[in-house]
């Protein structure tokens, strides 16, 4: 018999089973997470469900983080409600301004190699970076693992991701996986995992490796993984956190397809309205207006992303007129670095505007709101009809590198011309 991928393995060892690919598995989790988007659904149906107390409290987390802060008073209203059902059950709260939950899990050492997280959101899958089976589920399937501490899941096939080569200038962990979306399509890994592998991994940071794995479930994915190493060893000791129980996937492991990505081969990218999916080099993108830059979420609201637009935009004194551009921090802990190293004043000086740390303007609850016709350019993952909260606005994907480009500019821009 073949050996086996990380998923199977991580399977197995919570679920206590030999499981291979297609079995269906009760898997022990280590960690549960909700976000204020999707616990007052978990609430009510914890309730209906008749239960009582939560299986693991302590590894029991919610993020108020998609209305950060409240804008309204039913919002405000709902945190209230938030806040009361996790003391009284003993959960954590990553409270307003903490940042994003998928960012302050990873900072907080709630997510380690070899572990089973589940989360009310599709970009749990983030923790995959750290060599975690990570995957999102609806309330209700959350609310069922609150109460008994276990979930049913069926052990995924898994599409290995080669990744060979060096990136040229000015392009970015974001132009590798959308030329991975566009390859792949939007449900071409379909409750698959993605398994990220290939000489080019050793070269890429874990902000890298978090970005990639976020956006695997844009292709479907049940999860992305990536090997434990030497990156994730350091980032895991930098905030503190014990080193887990790596998994590596076994030298004849068996994988239903095959990818190869050649970095040196690639050129910035950029995802054209309204599905992620549509993707064409930025040479080739039309010519059009920009009035919106984001550079922020959970795809892209790190340091690094910060550094990389500011390493654009110091090429002029200030952006184009008529062009808003807006950083929102992933994390408190980001905020306070960018901070202290005077990035966030170096970009405030050119123009920029600063939200507080959390998902932002990223699915239009909180934040600035394009208006009627405004083309936006953003490092978010997602860029369907009305995701910023207005359908009559149209948004673009691409790095940090090429929304600062396109900022300089008022147009969507090449960010190889700043070289």
């Amino acid at each position: 018999m073949t050996g086996k991928t990380i998923a199977e393995k991580i399977l197995s060892s919570k679920s206590d089973t030999d499981s291979r690919v297609g079995d269906v598995v009760i898997c022990r989790i280590d960690h549960l997470i909700a976000t204020d988007g999707s616990m007052p659904m978990t609430i009510d149906y914890f309730e209906r469900m008749a239960g009582a107390s939560i299986a693991n409290a302590e590894n029991t987390s919610v993020s108020l983080d998609h209305y950060s802060p409240p804008p309204n008073r039913i919002t405000a209203t709902l945190h209230e409600q938030i806040r009361a059902f996790a003391a009284k059950h003993g959960m954590n709260v990553f409270e307003v301004g903490d940042g994003i939950g998928h960012q302050v899990m990873m900072e907080t050492g709630r997510a380690l190699p070899g572990d089973l997280v589940i989360g009310a959101d599709s970009h749990t899958v983030t923790y995959g970076a750290l060599n975690c089976f990570a995957t999102g589920v609806g309330s209700s399937d959350l609310a069922a693992a609150m109460i008994g501490g276990r979930i049913w899941l069926r052990v995924p096939e898994t599409i290995k991701v080669d990744l060979e080569g060096a990136t040229a200038d000015k392009v970015h962990a974001k132009d590798i996986v959308l030329s991975l979306v566009r390859t792949l399509g939007a449900d071409g890994a379909a409750y698959k995992s993605l398994e990220f592998a290939g000489s080019a991994i050793a070269g890429l940071d874990m902000d890298a490796r978090a970005l990639l794995a976020n956006m695997s479930v844009e292709m479907g994915a049940k999860c992305g993984l990536f090997h434990a190493d030497g990156t994730t060893e350091a980032f895991l000791k930098a905030h503190g956190s014990d080193a887990g129980q790596p998994v590596a996937a076994d030298s004849d492991a068996e994988y239903c397809q095959t990818v190869t990505v050649d970095l040196s081969q690639l050129e910035p990218q950029i995802a054209l309205p309204h599905q992620v999916h549509t993707v064409v080099p930025v040479s080739d993108a039309p010519d059009e207006s920009i009035q919106m830059v984001y550079i922020g979420t959970c795809a892209g609201g790190r340091a690094s992303d910060l550094h990389e637009a500011l390493a654009v935009l110091r090429k002029a004194e200030r952006i184009a007129p008529g062009v808003q551009m807006i950083y929102t921090p992933a994390s408190r802990g980001i905020l306070s670095q960018v901070s202290k190293d005077g990035s966030l004043a170096e970009f405030v000086a050119m123009g920029g505007i600063i939200q507080t740390a959390g998902c932002g303007s990223c699915c239009g609850t909180c934040g600035a709101i394009p208006g009627d016709g405004v083309n936006v350019i953003s490092t978010a993952n997602r860029n369907f009809k009305g995701r910023m909260g207005n359908p009559e606005a149209s948004i673009y994907l691409a790095s940090p590198m090429t929304c600062a480009a396109s900022a300089l500019r008022g147009r969507i821009a090449d960010p190889r011309e700043f070289a």
